[in-house]
């Protein structure tokens, strides 16, 4: 009465790799996990598995992703290795003797231990973030050993002995030390209190920078004096080889050339404050227009490919095609391996879909991910009857719904009708957008219905009830396991199911029999009539109302505000009924968010900025002209991404922030000797703040030159995750050209104009002052 046959526990489903038949194994750490150390543990015990199966298969390491993540730290490792070299040439080019190169560079290895070991109390980890902070941190760490060290050979170059050099020195610049770490860390509080998941990233990122920052100040304070005293040499017993003068000289050059810039500067006044007030409109004005992302596109090696055939393709007919498909995949010369899952499920929402995961070679051994996928979508659309929808693997994922493609749009509405045909209408519309590719919808409608209307009365005079039936169904098509053999090395269950033949179409039902009255075998089609209709292979829900979820890509060169407002005149002009709402999910709902959020971070930083300066100068003037520092920074960077064709991204926007922390480190230095100046030595203003121009000359250019050359080497890298950390080092680089360029003569006027409105505006602060 039928056949026994070894076969799948479960026939809906077929997973191969390279085309060839395979159970794909996912293996994904626990919380917390050190996942490096998961997969060196799961690798040595491999051997072991490999041993214990049959001969005729065979295991395989399909993808393991710790190896772009072992890419990724080393290539930070080298990244900041170069960044921490370059800031010391930096040193040594402005202070040419050895032992005054050697003290401020002692502060930046001290400085990043101390900060691994707040980071392993804290709990963090060693990841693209942490990593990148401490990168960034290597052009920051010094400043305060710089500007220390630079005060005290001043004071040896007057003629003072090096021990009395580091007290004054010390004493004379202690605060400003205290001001510019103080101001500094009031950068980073904005960021942890950023929204979202982007938020949570970040934090990690800001403690890291915060904790270093701290910890260099420590050491500029305490032990660069001491070294200062200990191993600077007293002016007569200091080498002074060709190397020395002639950096001397060209130093002497350029603070001459800057001085004579600087009186011609202040000679007209009025119009270098047309010029600050153009740097703000025009800040605000390259804001409006840059292209806006959430996080840059990383190339970690892997694509995912979703495939989807017609509606009521069986899982046979979606297997060939395909095979097909990873046939053609597997002739780029860029891909390593294809692995294959067809089957509803967690992976595939619906039957007729499938998932593709494209494992790529290693960077530098092929060509960039933005080559190589279009190649692959374009040699797939030879597959007639087959769809393909391709998105690369991010190391960041903000998104937890499943999706053709990267992003989603959804619409919710609670009648069911209303929302199939207005989903119909946006998703044609969305779909000849140019600022979108690869449009589509998780509204499968299409799909083939066995629907089975049982007369009851009849069933009842036969004495069938509807339990039967089921069990009859269940029997036949529901893979039932109604036993399990148990061997001597396994256990074997046992499925029930009508013969392959006799499961292929609607018709074949007319075949079954039901128990009735006396166990009489009653044919099914006597009590039910059997007819296929059209209905949803899927029924989603948002919050228990009907939901479609429209995913798409962004066209080359499109920035995700672009598609954005695109979909939002989309909606403006198709005029929804005000019974659906269409909203953003996963990265493009947290990129909607952060969007919002941008402006008022900006904000908040620079209210924080000021009131922190407020308290250390004790006014409300000051910190105004230090906080002029920065429209020229902000104009910099987001000039600096339109010329190299890269968005505005959270990491772009974290870059200017950690910018107003460095650029208004220029306007301290400057601003607290004029102050000084005009307090202990009665100099008018205009004499005062020039004075502290020239003097603050060298610090200045050395703490800025330390910045910028510590994060050239994030802008050039060009290996694994670069892609992440590149937008950083392009606003910092932007930002401290175009500002150094320009505070050094607008600061200086904005510190004079300000002083004027001081006695008529705060009598009572100007007599305090």
């Amino acid at each position: 009465v039928g056949s026994v046959q070894d076969g799948l526990e479960n026939d809906a489903a077929e997973a191969t790799y390279n085309g060839v038949p395979a159970v794909i194994l996912d293996i994904q750490r626990e919380p917390g996990a050190n996942i490096v150390q998961t997969v060196a543990e799961i690798r040595s015990a491999l051997p072991a598995l490999t041993r214990s199966l049959p001969s005729g298969i065979r295991m395989q390491v399909v993808a393991d992703r710790t190896q772009t993540i072992r890419a990724s730290v080393r290539d930070v490792q080298i990244t900041l290795l170069t960044s921490a070299t370059l800031v010391i040439l930096v040193i040594f080019l402005f202070l040419p003797t050895l032992r005054a190169a050697v003290i401020p560079a002692v502060t930046l290895p001290l400085s990043l231990v101390a900060a691994f070991s707040v980071m392993h109390e804290l709990g963090f980890s060693l990841d693209n973030l942490s990593l990148m902070a401490l990168t960034v941190a290597s052009g920051f760490v010094v400043d305060d050993a710089i500007v220390m060290i630079e005060n005290i050979v001043r004071f040896i170059e007057d003629g003072m002995p090096p021990l009395a050099a580091a007290y004054a020195g010390a004493q004379q610049i202690g605060f400003t030390i205290i001001s510019l770490t103080v101001s500094l860390l009031a950068v980073f509080i904005p960021l942890l209190f950023m929204p979202g998941v982007v938020g949570r990233l970040f934090a990690e990122f800001s403690v890291t920078l915060a904790v270093a920052v701290i910890i260099s100040a420590v050491v500029s304070l305490t032990l660069t004096p001491m070294m200062c005293g200990r191993l600077l040499k007293p002016v007569g017993e200091q080498s002074t080889g060709r190397l020395t003068v002639a950096v001397e000289r060209g130093l002497q050059r350029v603070r001459d050339a800057y001085g004579h810039a600087l009186r011609k500067t202040l000679q007209h006044r009025s119009a270098v404050l047309w010029l600050f007030a153009a740097t703000i409109l025009g800040t605000v004005a390259l804001y409006t227009v840059i292209p806006k992302g959430l996080l840059p596109q990383e190339d970690t090696g892997q694509i995912v490919a979703v495939t989807q055939g017609r509606g009521g393709i069986s899982l046979r007919a979606l297997a060939q095609l395909e095979s097909q498909a990873v046939i053609i995949i597997r002739c780029n010369k860029a891909v390593a391996g294809v692995t294959s899952l067809l089957g509803a499920g967690v992976t595939n929402p619906t039957p007729n879909t499938g998932r593709l995961t494209i494992t790529l070679k290693p960077i530098g051994s092929r060509p960039a991910l933005r080559t190589v996928m279009p190649q692959l979508q374009h040699a797939l659309q030879a597959i007639p009857g087959l769809s393909f929808y391709m998105q690369p693997v991010q190391d960041i994922t903000l998104s937890s719904r499943v999706s053709a493609t990267q992003y989603q749009y959804t619409l919710v509405d609670t009648n069911q009708a209303e929302l199939d045909t207005w989903t119909q209408r946006i998703a044609q519309k969305l779909s000849i957008l140019p600022e979108l590719q690869d449009v589509a919808s998780d509204e499968e409608n299409s799909g083939s219905e066995t629907y089975i209307d049982v007369d009851r009365a009849a069933a009842e005079r036969l004495g069938i009830n509807m339990l039967a039936i089921e069990n009859v169904l269940y029997d036949a098509y529901g893979q039932r396991q109604i036993s399990t053999i148990y061997a001597q090395n396994g256990q074997y269950r046992v499925v029930l199911g009508v013969d392959a033949a006799a499961a292929t179409s609607p018709a074949d039902l007319a075949g079954l029999y039901v128990p009735g009255t006396n166990n009489v075998q009653i044919p099914l089609y006597q009590v039910a009539s059997i007819e296929q209709r059209y209905a949803p292979l899927a029924i989603t829900r948002e919050n228990q109302f009907p939901s479609t979820t429209i995913s798409f890509n962004l066209a080359p060169d499109v920035s995700l505000d672009q598609a954005e407002s695109a979909i939002r005149t989309v909606e403006n002009t198709l005029k929804m009924p005000s019974a659906i709402s269409g909203t953003f999910s996963g990265a493009a709902a947290q990129f909607e968010s952060a969007l919002a959020s941008n402006p008022w971070l900006i904000v908040a930083t620079l209210l924080v900025i000021y009131i922190v300066l407020g308290v250390l100068y004790e006014s409300t003037i000051h910190p105004v002209t230090i906080l002029s520092t920065l429209p020229s920074a902000g104009i910099g960077a987001l000039l600096a991404l339109m010329l190299t064709g890269t968005q505005f991204t959270i990491v772009a926007l974290v870059g200017i922030v950690l910018l107003m922390g460095i650029v208004k480190k220029n306007g301290i230095i400057m601003v607290d000797f004029a102050i000084e100046a005009e307090r202990t030595r009665g100099l008018a203003p205009e004499d005062a703040i020039i004075e502290a121009c020239l003097l603050r000359f060298r610090p200045i250019m050395m703490t800025t030159m330390a910045a910028l050359f510590g994060a050239i080497p994030l802008v050039l890298e060009r290996g694994a995750g670069a892609e992440l950390r590149v937008p950083l080092g392009i606003t910092i680089i932007g930002g401290l050209l175009l500002s150094q360029l320009l505070t050094l003569f607008t600061t200086p006027v904005i510190y004079l104009a300000l002083d004027k409105l001081r006695p008529r505006t705060l009598p009572a602060a100007a007599q305090l002052e």
